[in-house]
């Protein structure tokens, strides 16, 4: 009865994978969550085998949107990290290489088939896109439909088997046995990365909601009296704004040659440990706030365009600002590719950051004229650049070359991929054109992978059994060694040759897997966020490269075969 009503309403089976696969996604066992996509895939291999289908239209189009705006969120991050990433770079570099080579290796020694092959690169490196372009790949190789079918159930199959050694692989290596290696104490190597950055004495004390990064006291003035305005805060090196000065009941317009007097009640606004050193020299602080608005008075996200700031740090910015510009205007967060990096003096900035600036109405909307482009808080999608950008995709993904007796082609997924970078990259530049929210990227990017998947879990579930019976441990091992052989090779060269502090490189190598799960764990082993800055470079390179490297498994692994 289910089996029928399943075949019959095939969007019952799609809806029921969604749900019960993210469900069982959100189960957290330790550090190890097997997430939304790979437990839609296991449900919709359980599914199928009721004979569900999903039509291929459908799957085509979700995984075109979710692949194309992959590429759009991607775009700024990774043209900006082509060249001042390069040290974090190469262990993309490295990963692409290694996992390749172990690919075709495992083809010659167990006589892997195309599909086979490409599921174990998708799973291993833990990056669901490559399904998609690995999918399409194997339908250009010329089979009969019965054959290709076979093939792209293998792929599934063998990342659904591969996938989860991989998971818990990246997240005991980079946790774990990493720093068992190298021999050093993460939470002791993090707090001294946070130290270097600006971060204070304490590994906790960024962190603490009760001692915020950014702050505002009421003083009354004392020691500071004759002193000007500019002059104090230029003693703090800008750190701190006199935001409101009121002398004998009645406020004052403030301006940096205005002389503090002896009795002043004053607003200070800025970073926390400026204002924890500029307090006994200014004066007693005001325990009600005397009246005034202590908190930050404004917030606005800006997308950081401007060309010269692109490797600074915090710190050079405001040293490189004229201080009427740059004053009362703080960084009071930066978001890269949709984490937060810590927001520290020495934290260096890149093209496509989103920060977010604090401070009085005027100075944050000076600051974000400076620094590029406030990201509008708006709900509506260009749905005109949209459709160009996945149509120029399409008619890239056409194009096709003959490379040493094997034909590539980049196939949808792609040519949306390099499209949505494309478009990202012009976005991020000409912010007037191509609205799409960050929020609708991202449900195009969720929904779009998991309605994909779920369809191809659902046309493999009958073949999966088979495979699994085929090669029993075989693909379980290679899963395992395609995660530690590269992880391993990074680390010497990271070490070794790039000269990269521990936990920014372990961060790097969560980072060139694809691994949100390791990149969580590895956090919560170091007690603050110091990996994700090595982790979000080589995230946006190996999210961009790993998918293109589908078709070229398929066709080296159709080549072998022959």
């Amino acid at each position: 009865m289910v089996a029928e009503l399943l075949k019959a309403q095939p969007e019952i089976a799609l809806f029921a994978s969604l749900a019960l696969g993210y469900l069982i996604g959100s189960i957290k066992i330790g550090p190890i969550q097997l997430g939304g996509v790979c437990g839609t895939l296991i449900v919709a291999l359980l599914l199928g085998q009721t004979g569900a289908r999903i039509a291929p239209d459908l799957k085509n189009i979700a995984f075109a949107l979710f692949i194309f705006a992959l590429g759009f969120t991607g775009g700024p991050q990774f043209f900006a990290n082509i060249g001042r990433g390069w040290r974090y770079g190469l262990l993309s570099i490295v990963e692409i290489v290694s996992v390749l080579v172990l690919v075709m290796i495992a083809v010659a020694v167990l006589h892997l088939d195309a599909g086979t092959a490409a599921g174990l690169l998708a799973g291993a490196a833990t990056e669901s896109a490559v399904i998609g372009t690995a999918s399409e790949a194997v339908a250009k190789l010329g089979f009969g439909d019965a054959e290709t079918l076979r093939l792209q159930a293998n792929i599934v199959t063998a990342y659904s088997v591969s996938y989860l050694f991989g998971l818990i692989t990246i997240v005991l290596f980079t946790s774990q046995f990493a720093a068992l290696l190298m021999r050093v104490n993460l939470r002791d190597e993090a707090e001294r990365v946070w130290r270097q950055l600006g971060g204070g004495d304490s590994l906790e004390e960024g962190k603490r909601l009760a001692a915020p990064a950014l702050v505002g006291r009421a003083f009354r003035v004392g020691r500071a009296a004759g002193v000007a305005v500019g002059a104090f805060e230029a003693q703090y090196g800008h750190n701190l704004t006199v935001e409101q000065i009121e002398r004998g009941g009645a406020p004052l317009a403030v301006t940096p040659e205005l002389a503090l007097a002896a009795g002043d009640f004053v607003l200070v606004n800025g970073r926390r440990e400026a204002l924890v050193a500029a307090a006994p020299a200014l004066g007693d602080e005001v325990a009600s706030g005397h009246g005034f608005s202590t908190a930050l008075a404004d917030t606005v996200d800006v997308v950081l365009t401007r060309k010269d700031a692109h490797g600074a740090t915090i710190r050079q910015l405001r040293e490189r600002a004229d201080p009427a510009q740059g004053r009362g205007v703080y960084i009071a967060a930066v978001t890269r590719l949709e984490t937060r990096v810590p927001a520290l003096p020495g934290t260096e900035l890149n093209r496509g950051d989103v920060l977010t600036l604090v401070g009085a109405k005027a100075d944050v909307m000076r600051g974000a004229q400076r620094l590029g482009y406030i990201l509008p808080a708006t709900l509506k999608t260009d749905f005109v650049y949209l459709g160009l950008g996945v149509l120029i995709g399409m008619a890239i993904g056409r194009l096709s070359g003959t490379f040493g007796g094997m034909t590539l082609a980049l196939g949808t997924g792609g040519g949306c991929l390099l499209s949505g970078l494309l478009f990202g990259w012009i976005r991020s530049r000409y912010p007037v054109v191509g609205s799409l929210p960050s929020a609708a990227a991202q449900i195009l990017k969720d929904f779009g992978l998991a309605t994909f998947i779920a369809a191809v879990g659902l046309s493999a579930g009958p073949d999966a059994i088979k495979l699994v019976r085929e090669y029993g441990l075989a693909l379980p091992i290679v899963g395992i060694l395609m995660v530690l052989v590269p992880g391993l090779l990074s680390l010497w060269v990271g070490r070794m040759l790039l000269k990269l502090d521990p936990v920014t490189l372990l961060g790097a190598i969560a980072g060139q897997q694809c691994s949100t799960p390791a990149i969580s764990a590895l956090v919560g082993v170091t007690g603050n966020s110091t990996p994700v800055i090595g982790y979000t470079i080589t995230y946006a390179l190996s999210n961009i490269l790993l998918p293109l490297m589908g078709p070229v498994v398929v066709g080296l692994a159709a080549k072998f075969a022959l």
